[in-house]
C-alpha cells in the first residue's frame, strides 16, 4: 500500500529551482523565471532550463517509505541509441543511500541535423524509496539532470518538515558540462560534487548549449542571494558561432556589470572553457557527425577566420583573462580561472571526451574535486 500521508510541493521544500509553474499534471520546476524565458524563444533554451539539474526536495522525516510521482519528458535524438533512464538521487544526512529512475513519461524526439521537434506523449510513474531508517533525519531526493520532471504527488508515512540552508551559497552558470552532460546521475555531476566537497548550497543555472552571455540570464543571477558566484565562458559561444571578438569583449563585461549591480562584493570566478581539442584553435560552429555509427561533434569554422574576429577556446580564454585583469584592479572580488587548470591536455590524453566536446563521469569526479578546492580558497582565504 502506499504511504498514507500526502504533502502539498512547494517552494519551501525545493532548492536549486527559481519558480514551479502550475501544469495539467502537476508542477513544472524552472531554473529561470518566467519573465527572462518570455525574452528567447529558443527551444534549446526552454528545454535546458526545465531540467532540474541541481535541484532537489530536502526536508527532514522519520518516514521509511517516500514516494513521488512525476511525469517525465525525455529528450532523444532520432537515429541515435536512447540514452538510459534519468536518475533520481536519494541522499539521508547527506550522504547517498539510494537511487531509482522512473518509467513511461513523454520522449522529445529531436532530428539532430534539422532540428525538428516532436513530442510523443506517455504516462506518469511513481518513484518509491522504501526501507529507510527509522528516525529523524534529512532527506534530499535529487531530480534528474538531464529529463525535465512534473512534480505531481509527494507521499510518506510521517509527516515531512521543510529543512532551511544553513550553509552559504554557490550560484554557476555554465555551459551543458556544467548541466552535467554525460554524468550518470544528479548528484555525480562536478557542481554537484564540488558543492559537496565544500559544503555549500548549489544553485546550478548551467544550460546545455546555452551560456551564451544572455542579458536576462545575467539579471536573473543578479537578483538571487548568494556568497559566491561563478560564470563559466566559452564553449557555446564558440560552438554556436554566436559573436566575433568585438562583441564578445563588451557582452562580458555587460554581464559582470549586471551581476555586480546585484553583489557588489560578492566573490565572482571567471572561468574558460575546459580543453576541448576540435574548438581550441578553430571556430564553430559545431555540426553533428553520424559517421562512426554514433553522434560525434566536429567544428566547422575555418581557423584562419580567426583573423577576421572569429572565436576560438585559445581566443576567448586569452579575452577573459585580460578582462579579469584590468577589472580587478579596482574589484579585488573578482578573479579568473583557467578551465585548463580543471581539465587540460594531459587529462584530455588520460580521459578524452567520448563525442569531442563532453566528458564522462570520471572527468566530473576530477573537476568537482579540483573547483572545490577553489570555493574553499575563497572562503578561507587559504
Amino acid at each position: 500500500m502506499p504511504p498514507s500521508i500526502t504533502t502539498a510541493i512547494s517552494m519551501d521544500l525545493l532548492r536549486g529551482a527559481l519558480e514551479l509553474e502550475p501544469t495539467a499534471h502537476g508542477l513544472l520546476p524552472h531554473r529561470l523565471p518566467g519573465w527572462a524565458r518570455a525574452q528567447c524563444a529558443d527551444p534549446q533554451l526552454a528545454m535546458v532550463e526545465s531540467q532540474p539539474a541541481g535541484c532537489r526536495l530536502v526536508f527532514r522525516t522519520r518516514s521509511t517509505v517516500i514516494e513521488l510521482d512525476t511525469l517525465r519528458t525525455r529528450p532523444a535524438y532520432r537515429g541515435v541509441p536512447t540514452r538510459p533512464d534519468g536518475v533520481y538521487d536519494l541522499l539521508i544526512d547527506g550522504r547517498l543511500a539510494a537511487q531509482a529512475t522512473s518509467t513511461g513519461g513523454n520522449v522529445l524526439l529531436k532530428d539532430a541535423a534539422s532540428g525538428a521537434e516532436e513530442l510523443l506523449p506517455g504516462e506518469a510513474g511513481t518513484i518509491r524509496f522504501a526501507d529507510l531508517p527509522d528516525h529523524q533525519k534529512s532527506v534530499e531526493i535529487w531530480l534528474p539532470h538531464n529529463e525535465t520532471i512534473e512534480l505531481i504527488a509527494l507521499r510518506s508515512d510521517h509527516p515531512l518538515d521543510a529543512a532551511p540552508s544553513t550553509r552559504r551559497t554557490w550560484l554557476h552558470h555554465g555551459s551543458s558540462i556544467s548541466h552535467g552532460s554525460n554524468a550518470v546521475h544528479p548528484t555525480g555531476t562536478w557542481p554537484a560534487l564540488a558543492a559537496a566537497a565544500a559544503d555549500v548550497e548549489l544553485i546550478n543555472l548551467g544550460m546545455g548549449g546555452a551560456a551564451l552571455l544572455d542579458p536576462f540570464t545575467a539579471r536573473t543571477m543578479r537578483d538571487i542571494p548568494a556568497d559566491l558566484i561563478s560564470i563559466k565562458i566559452g564553449i557555446n559561444v564558440v560552438n554556436a558561432d554566436l559573436m566575433r571578438l568585438r562583441a564578445f569583449g563588451p557582452a562580458v563585461h555587460g554581464f559582470l556589470d549586471t551581476l555586480r549591480d546585484g553583489h557588489p562584493t560578492t566573490p565572482i570566478v571567471v572561468v574558460s572553457a575546459l580543453y576541448c581539442p576540435i574548438h581550441e584553435d578553430t571556430p564553430g560552429p559545431l555540426a553533428p557527425d553520424f559517421s562512426s555509427g554514433t553522434m560525434i561533434f566536429v567544428a566547422t569554422g575555418d581557423p584562419a577566420e580567426t583573423r577576421a574576429g572569429k572565436l576560438t577556446l585559445s581566443v576567448i580564454r586569452r579575452e577573459l583573462a585580460a578582462i579579469v585583469e584590468r577589472r580587478s584592479a579596482v574589484d579585488p572580488h573578482l578573479r579568473y580561472l583557467d578551465g585548463l587548470r580543471l581539465y587540460g591536455p594531459d587529462d584530455f590524453a588520460e580521459l578524452p571526451l567520448a563525442d569531442n566536446v563532453h566528458p564522462g563521469p570520471q572527468v566530473h569526479d576530477r573537476v568537482g574535486e579540483r573547483f572545490a578546492g577553489t570555493i574553499r580558497e575563497i572562503f578561507t582565504g587559504d
